[in-house]
């Protein structure tokens, strides 16, 4: 076996957190749409954020296919709930990797034990797959600056504390004229948004942010100036592998629903289990989710080690995403009518996967990154 002791025994405590913590709440938080604090109170208790801060930091120091297992766990719990440890532990690592050290000492811990909740903002009506859209600008205001502009579907927009905002601070420069800041949401000229009401994952909490000349700290800029587009591709990666694991936790969820079903309802006095079209499904839903986690494994394994890993984790991204909408639709299948009706797992399941092959890049952009690596690198490893 390839995970290791801690592996496995992190894997074991975020999947018993899952069961008992997560998943008995999970239909009322898509219900209602609520924003779990209790729960994310308890996960910052147990260390499942910021999973890769190094300990020198404060942090556990735990290598991204820690990461992976993790997410997996929690979302075969709620992806929602997984969603946040993914937020949290790409700000972190932002952080981490470009942050000055009185950015980490002011904000690092505080994230990670979720007394600052965070938001990261880039995407704006122009600007989606296309970051090069972006129409957000700071300008200079003596050793600080002043930031305009809009994003839209920003997760955690509606309650958080700080956002990581991509804006241009060069028009002229293209992607090197685009910087991070760090803005506090509660300042004068920040302006929330209506919360969206989504397809799925209905408890994670999406809204608009506007920012109309909203005053700026030299401090405020993350790394250096002109760097930002280049910080947020740096994470990308490892984004990408999160959100794969959790397609994969989605799947699980479904897998396990559909298989405990198939197992106790009976057509023709014996259980549906026991006929090969219904065998069928299960045995394609274990397959493709076999298949999808090795290929995340292997992404994170490559980010670990230093290698290259753009194609992989795109690969990774790609398929656990079209899996995860593919089977859970299988897992809907098992249950017959009963799955297409609200309170049945499955039925959640399903819209829940449906993002996954949207955010973090969509999969046509996924297929497109894979492409070109190919043509630059070449079939073989």
């Amino acid at each position: 076996m390839y995970l290791s002791e801690t592996h496995i025994q992190v894997r074991e405590m975020a999947r018993a957190f899952a069961n008992d913590v997560i998943r008995p709440v999970a239909e009322e938080l898509d219900r209602n749409e609520r924003f779990p604090e209790e729960i994310y109170t308890q996960m910052a208790e147990t260390g499942l954020f910021g999973i890769g801060v190094p300990e020198e930091m404060g942090g556990p120091g735990f290598d991204t296919l820690t990461y992976a297992v993790v997410m997996e766990e929690l979302s075969r719990g709620y992806s929602s709930v997984a969603d946040q440890c993914g937020l949290v532990e790409l700000i972190s690592t932002l952080l981490v990797r470009h942050g000055s050290e009185g950015q980490r000492r002011k904000y690092l811990s505080d994230v990670t034990t979720m007394k600052t909740k965070v938001a990261y903002c880039i995407t704006e009506p122009e600007a989606g797959t296309d970051v090069s859209g972006i129409r957000s600008e700071a300008v200079r205001d003596g050793d600080g600056w002043i930031l305009n502009g809009g994003k839209i579907w920003i997760h955690n927009a509606p309650v958080a504390d700080i956002g990581f905002v991509l804006a241009r601070t060069d028009k002229e420069a293209g992607h090197r004229g685009m910087s991070i800041f760090i803005v506090d949401l509660h300042a004068s000229g920040v302006e929330r948004g209506t919360k969206e009401h989504k397809m799925g994952q209905r408890a994670s909490q999406v809204g608009a942010l506007t920012f109309v000349d909203v005053s700026l700290p030299a401090d405020a800029l993350l790394g250096e100036e002109g760097r930002g587009f280049h910080m947020m591709m740096s994470v990308l990666d490892k984004g990408r592998v999160g959100i794969a694991a959790l397609a994969v936790g989605i799947a699980q969820a479904g897998l396990e629903s559909a298989l405990a079903y198939a197992q106790e309802r009976k057509q023709f006095k014996k259980p549906i289990a026991e006929f090969q079209g219904v065998q069928w499904l299960l045995a394609d839903m274990a397959k493709d989710i076999e298949a999808a986690r090795l290929l995340v494994h292997s992404a994170a394994v490559k980010i670990d080690s230093g290698a290259e890993a753009t194609k992989a984790c795109s690969i990774a991204k790609c398929f656990a995403g079209d899996m995860a909408v593919a089977r859970t639709a299988d897992a809907i299948q098992v249950f017959g009518g009963s799955g297409y009706i609200r309170g049945f797992e499955v039925e959640r399941l399903y819209r829940d996967a449906k993002i996954t092959q949207i955010y973090e890049g969509t999969n046509q952009i996924q297929r497109m990154i894979i492409a070109r690596e190919l043509m630059k690198h070449g079939a073989l490893e």
